[in-house]
């Protein structure tokens, strides 16, 4: 059997990828918002290798071809396998290439802070080795919201370390959590965060909306009168102010369970259909609706 721990999670544009699990748990584990691993009995766990080569044997019984094509990416299982060292994940991609040679590319969840902690030397091997396309729970911009939530970094630390994966030859993509920056901040914290990815060249920009669970520490913070959740309208307000305000060709989705409404498209070619559609969302009537869609989503 493979050895998954608690809940799978993955973007959704990793379906077709095999999904390994490397780690388990999050090496931060104090965002104020998160609830994600809420359910493991620890912090962080590092999965043996000897459990890696076991899980790649049971898929390379069942998946060499998949869907009538072979596999061609693995995603690493875990909220930050890209904190691992070098050696680790340089022998994670070798048992992976030794099983399946037909993969190309390996992703993972990363920290802005797990790249600090590569050298640049590192970071172009690691490309070598097939490690592209991270995906970076980056959330926002906004320094404001990055402290409040202990997020660990600052807006310029998502721009130094990206232009590091930039000339390593690793590609990303962002995350971005609409509602992070709180009730009457929202279009702020997307004017923050479009300067910030307007200085970065990430590949897509998924966002998703905030959603409070009364297990997350921001519960609490709510509860103690110390911040104020947007609106539904507001946090589509935002995105509507994000995307405005991208000038980078990026692509755009809301595909995750948070999101009530699913939209995509490549910017700039469909700003103005998405923008549009947003509008039509933004209307005084859709707040109830859209609040009974997060209040009544019981996981993410």
């Amino acid at each position: 059997m493979m050895h998954y721990t608690g809940t799978i999670w993955r973007p959704p544009y990793e379906a077709d990828s095999l999904l390994i699990e490397v780690t388990a748990g999050c090496t931060h584990h104090r965002c104020k918002f998160c609830t994600l691993y809420d359910d493991l009995p620890f912090r962080f766990r590092v999965s043996p290798l000897g459990d890696i080569e076991a899980d790649l044997q049971e898929a390379q019984a069942y998946l060499s071809v998949w869907r009538g094509k072979l596999l061609s990416r693995v995603f690493l299982v875990g909220a930050n396998p890209f904190v691992l060292q070098f050696s680790r994940l340089k022998s994670i991609s070798d048992l992976i290439h030794s099983y399946f040679p037909s993969i190309k590319s390996i992703g993972c969840f990363a920290r802005v802070t797990d790249i600090a902690l590569k050298t640049d030397a590192e970071l172009s091997q690691l490309h070598q080795l097939g490690y592209d396309a991270l995906t970076i729970g980056v959330e926002t911009g906004d320094d404001d919201a990055l402290a409040f939530m202990n997020k660990g970094y600052c807006a310029q630390d998502i721009v130094e370390q990206t232009h590091r994966l930039d000339t390593a030859g690793i590609s990303y993509n962002f995350f971005y959590l609409a509602g992070i920056s709180g009730a009457g901040r929202g279009k702020i914290g997307a004017i923050e965060s479009a300067k910030v990815f307007n200085m970065t060249h990430p590949k897509l920009i998924g966002s998703s909306m905030l959603t409070i669970f009364p297990n997350s520490a921001l519960y609490q913070e709510i509860q103690a009168g110390n911040w104020e959740e947007e609106s539904e309208l507001e946090k589509m307000e935002e995105l509507h102010t994000l995307i405005e305000h991208l000038t980078i060709p990026v692509y755009f989705a809301m595909l995750g369970a948070s999101n009530a409404i699913h939209m995509q498209g490549r910017l700039p070619e469909r700003r103005e259909s998405i923008l549009k559609q947003l509008e039509q969302i933004c209307q005084p009537e859709n707040e109830q609706k859209l609040r009974h869609y997060r209040t009544h989503l019981s996981h993410l």
